[in-house]
């Protein structure tokens, strides 16, 4: 008689189950800031002072489009993979609590909002009468990490824990989650961007106490977006794209510790 022959499933298999997991706007997401990272390195292109954000170059030209380009490009393929496997959870959790459609239009609001402080800051520290600080100005950064420090505060927020764990090690008060990573990072990474880092915390506490509430829209306008019937015959059919009047059915796993790896080029 022969033995039972249990086996685990191979890395590609639990990888695609992983994957498939992934809700639509996060693995969109993902998606876009690898293809943008991989057609950088194929075309050779690595001229990041025309599109990082840079504080004197919007104040000065008003090139506002740094606010987005900023947050998709990627210095290194570390800085890409770090980035992402941290948002990829973290996006997970927060798309299927908010539905997929208020997850994009929070990601843009984020992105926006963070780029103003980031912007609002360094002219402040640099134009200060007590001490000028003129190299924040001119700081040339980018990357997904502003605004998952956002998203950061934003689900720490809503899982109401009281406590979270820092790479496993130790525990901090949840209400000093983000600061305690934002400091840890400072001296763990090199080439950071702590205002930008520090500016997607604010961003963070700015919406969850409610200050940006004037400029989000009402369950109508998600709603009158899901109710596209195109968009949802194609995206529903494919179980990742997640309604917001489904997404509150969905149980939080407040207890998930997410292992952060965020790092600025």
């Amino acid at each position: 008689m022969s033995p039972n022959i249990i086996t685990e499933a191979g890395v590609s298999t639990r990888l695609n189950q992983w994957w498939s997991s992934t809700p639509f706007i996060t693995s969109g997401v993902t998606i876009i800031c690898a293809a943008i990272y991989l057609v950088c390195l194929l075309v050779g292109y690595d001229s990041y002072a025309e599109i990082c954000f840079l504080p004197s170059a919007v104040a000065s030209h008003f090139q506002v489009y740094r606010f987005y380009t900023s947050v998709l490009f990627h210095g290194s393929l570390l800085h890409v993979l770090f980035n992402m496997l941290t948002f990829v959870p973290l996006g997970t959790e927060l798309e299927r609590i908010m539905g997929s459609v208020r997850l994009l239009f929070l990601m843009f609001l984020l992105a926006t909002t963070n780029a103003i402080f980031h912007l609002i800051v360094a002219f402040l520290v640099d134009y200060n009468p007590l001490y000028h600080v003129s190299y924040l100005v001119d700081e040339c950064s980018i990357g997904f990490s502003g605004v998952i420090f956002s998203m950061i505060v934003i689900e720490t927020s809503l899982s109401g824990v009281q406590y979270r764990s820092v790479f496993g090690l130790f525990n901090v008060p949840a209400k000093w989650y983000a600061w305690i990573l934002l400091i840890l990072f400072q001296f763990l990474a090199s080439n950071v961007s702590l205002l930008g880092h520090l500016s997607g915390i604010l961003s963070g506490f700015a919406y969850t106490y409610g200050l940006f509430n004037y400029l989000l829209p009402g369950p109508s306008f998600y709603s009158s977006i899901e109710g596209l019937s195109m968009l949802v015959s194609f995206l529903f059919q494919m179980n990742q794209f997640v309604l917001i009047m489904l997404s509150f059915m969905v149980p939080f796993s407040s207890g998930r510790n997410f292992f952060l790896l965020i790092c600025f080029a």
